[in-house]
């Protein structure tokens, strides 16, 4: 979604355009405001997610497994 460098970037640039002028109140404000719109969003990060595409992949291959062998215990039942 969003990268850190991003957000760092926009950052050095907000406090470089207010360094010399006496908006520092206005960067304090918009940083606070980025935190507070920032905050109320569901975001994971990168590691998180990846950690979940991996479970669910687990997941998906154990399933596969299962519904083989159920496949395989009712062509036996019925067979039988």
């Amino acid at each position: 979604m969003l990268d850190p460098k991003i957000l760092e970037d926009f950052g050095a640039k907000m406090s470089a355009l207010l360094a010399n002028s006496p908006a520092a109140d206005l960067e304090k404000n918009a940083k606070a405001l980025m935190s507070g719109l920032l905050g109320k969003l569901d975001l994971v990060t990168r590691e998180e997610f990846d950690v979940q595409a991996q479970v669910l992949a687990r997941t998906r291959e154990k399933l596969k497994l299962l519904e083989a062998r159920v496949e395989a215990l009712e062509k036996s039942r019925n067979g039988a």
